[in-house]
């Protein structure tokens, strides 16, 4: 969609200029925009290369680690069916820590590796379901046929828990309520440093370039707390 929203507008641009007879002008500021393309590139490269390199270390130092400890039970009431789900917690804590950084370019890796996690749960889940389906049909067709006088099946234990206690397991291609719930918790991204933001306002020539710090934490608490309201609303009403 925005392949279409990009080359309609390049074209209105293009039309636009030869109807006004400023054709040169919009090929000089095509040209004026590539290079300054490439410049903002390369100064992003070399900040966030920086930031990516802090955040090794201190993986390296553990502070990471404990940090993750910490948001443990932040994540776990926001995620309360991924408990034991070592490995996506673990991601999906480095996401949201590199967010909080504002290392929005570093936290992808992070969230791609939380998605693949929750997708390989929710294949666990529809399997489960599918074990439990079949055991339960056939446990009914025993009764029916007078082999047993069992006409419920009881689901195995795991984890503590039953299998018919877990989530229901979503259709294949449709995304999970913990996907769905970690792609609201990334994109409202609350962020103490907004790194891109400062790098941005110091590339384009502003003043104070760190004015923008306290609004940026105001704005994104907001757009966290929101996120976080309506992800739990839409657990309480997805459990009804």
């Amino acid at each position: 969609m925005l392949n279409y929203i990009w080359a309609f507008m390049i074209l209105i641009g293009i039309i636009y200029g030869s109807f006004t007879g400023h054709m040169a002008d919009l090929s000089n500021a095509a040209l004026d925009s590539a290079k300054e393309a490439v410049t903002l590139c390369i100064t992003m490269l070399g900040i966030m290369s920086f930031w990516v390199g802090l955040m090794q270390i201190a993986q390296k130092a553990g502070i990471v680690s404990a940090m993750t400890k910490k948001l443990r039970p932040v994540l776990l009431f926001l995620f309360p069916t991924l408990h034991g789900e070592d490995r996506a917690m673990e991601y999906i804590s480095t996401n949201v820590i590199a967010n909080i950084l504002g290392l929005g370019w570093a936290c992808t890796p992070a969230g791609l590796k939380a998605m693949e996690e929750l997708s390989l749960l929710e294949e666990r889940r529809r399997e489960e379901a599918l074990a439990i389906s079949a055991a339960d049909s056939a446990s009914f067709t025993h009764a029916r046929l007078g082999k047993t006088e069992q006409t419920h099946w009881s689901a195995p234990r795991t984890r503590g828990k039953t299998y018919l206690s877990a989530p229901r397991a979503q259709k294949k291609g449709c995304a999970s309520n913990e996907m769905c719930n970690f792609l609201i918790l990334n994109i409202s991204s609350l962020q103490l440093i907004p790194v891109n933001m400062l790098v941005y306002r110091s590339q384009y020539g502003s003043v104070n370039p760190s004015s923008i710090i306290l609004p940026a934490i105001l704005a994104t608490t907001c757009s966290t707390a929101a996120g976080i309201v309506f992800l739990k609303l839409a657990d309480a009403k997805t459990r009804r």
